[in-house]
């Protein structure tokens, strides 16, 4: 007598609906890829194309530099025109890549495929769910840091946290449990949008000024009062918003921020001088958008972004 078994019991089919599939080999792409496939979990990259992809099978994998140590993970890659369905996606690339990646890899997502989204600013989140309505997207808030010495190399830099939720469904996903074996902190939490607006309004108060007055964090205590005003404005359209919580201290927060990361250059300082397009659009450009349809004047604010479009402008750089 044979038995047979169902399709759910099959290894190979197993295997795939809890392989973690990473669309965006940058910074944070990179950084969980090599930590989950160094606690043994099935990761696959995504890559842009053909020719990303004899690239990086020419180096063998991804380089993780932590503490000083280099260790090589020798992840498996494949372009978004693979035909293996997709089960569980990180959407690791920039906002503005986000939507048009995702509409690319929509008819290989399984039906109830999850999304992860790790991307600053808000707006791309809800273009990305309306890409894929079969799917749960899942967004996330990161602060930990990592940059790129190299094509292929990622360099640990600052240990942070990450914040997961689904607005539209409290479930607790079962692979948070990679997670913790991966030792990627992290949290659950319902409310993700606080945490949203709370970064997306720590941003608008500090990278742009670093870019206009072309200095590093510590730069702006120079700039008190300007940082204060924003900071009151940025207050005003979270409590308009109904984010009371993401509202509450933020300019005692800023002041935090910018004294402990005095050093650093802001993540839009240097795309501007790399001359790379920024988030713009879904940073300052979402706050004065949605600042607009509440029909809330914050000048300041509006007088900020307007200038930063002419920096951008000035120096060819793209200013959406």
């Amino acid at each position: 007598m044979t038995v047979k078994i169902p399709a759910h019991y099959n290894g190979c089919e197993t295997l795939m609906s809890s392989t973690w599939h990473i669309l965006g080999a940058g910074s944070l792409g990179s950084l969980w890829a090599c930590r989950l496939a160094r606690a043994g979990k099935a990761v696959r990259l995504i890559l842009r194309d053909a020719e990303r992809l004899k690239a990086y099978e020419a180096v063998g994998g991804l380089t993780l530099i932590e503490k000083g140590r280099a260790q090589l993970h020798a992840i498996p890659a494949q372009t978004a025109d693979d035909s293996t369905p997709i089960h569980r996606l990180l959407v690791a690339c920039k906002a503005y890549d986000a939507e048009h990646a995702v509409a690319r890899l929509a008819p290989r997502l399984a039906h109830g495929a999850e999304l992860i989204l790790l991307q600053n600013g808000l707006g791309s989140q809800d273009a990305v769910a309306n890409q894929v309505p079969h799917a749960r997207c899942i967004f996330a808030s990161s602060t930990e840091g990592a940059f790129r010495q190299a094509d292929w190399q990622v360099n640990f830099a600052g240990h942070g946290f990450n914040w997961l939720g689904d607005q539209a469904n409290p479930l607790v996903p079962e692979w948070l449990d990679d997670l913790n074996d991966a030792a990627i902190p992290h949290q659950w939490t319902p409310d993700i949008l606080t945490r949203l607006w709370r970064k997306l309004a720590l941003n608008c108060a500090i990278n742009p000024l670093t870019v206009l007055h072309d200095c590093r964090n510590g730069g702006l205590e120079e700039h008190h009062c300007e940082v204060a005003t924003l900071c009151a404005e940025l207050t005003e359209l979270l409590q308009c918003c109904g984010q009371p919580e993401a509202a509450n201290g933020l300019s005692e927060e800023v002041e935090r921020v910018i004294k402990a990361t005095a050093a650093n250059y802001s993540s839009m300082y240097q795309d501007v001088h790399q001359g790379r397009r920024t988030e713009i659009h879904y940073l300052l450009g979402h706050a004065c958008r949605v600042a607009s349809r509440h029909s809330l004047e914050l000048p300041h604010l509006e007088r900020l972004y307007r200038r930063l479009l002419e920096h951008l402008s000035a120096r060819g750089l793209p200013c959406d």
